[in-house]
């Protein structure tokens, strides 16, 4: 989590809050691993599509080598980074969705975590 965090700044992006860490089962499919989970707060330069690429970049510096989109469904994974909301933004593309609806409303450990956000 940290080294995801230190190359988002590294992109020229400003981390001003992160959430306490939580760890969790998989949600939506089975596996033996449990997930840590953070939010953060960044300022960013970038365009919703723009930061997108960036974090998918991250990803796949990381190790990510599976995306669920293209697979149509989620498995494990090194690191999963998500755009929860952007400013007041409502955007839907083929590729990206803000807000995201899951996690703001659907999955109990996104709610945990962005309480002190929102």
């Amino acid at each position: 989590m940290e080294q995801a965090l230190q190359k988002i700044k590294e992109a020229g992006n400003q981390i001003s809050q992160v959430s306490e860490f939580l760890m969790s089962d998989p949600v939506e499919f089975v596996s033996s691993n449990i997930f840590c989970n953070i939010a953060a707060i960044i300022f960013t330069h970038l365009s919703p599509i723009q930061l997108l690429d960036c974090i998918k970049n991250i990803e796949a510096e990381m190790g990510r080598i599976n995306d669920s989109k293209v697979s149509g469904g989620y498995t494990d994974r090194i690191i999963d980074i998500d755009i929860i909301t952007y400013n007041e933004l409502n955007f839907i593309s083929e590729r990206l969705e803000i807000p995201h609806k899951k996690h703001l409303f659907e999955r109990d450990f996104s709610r945990i975590l962005l309480k002190d956000f929102i």
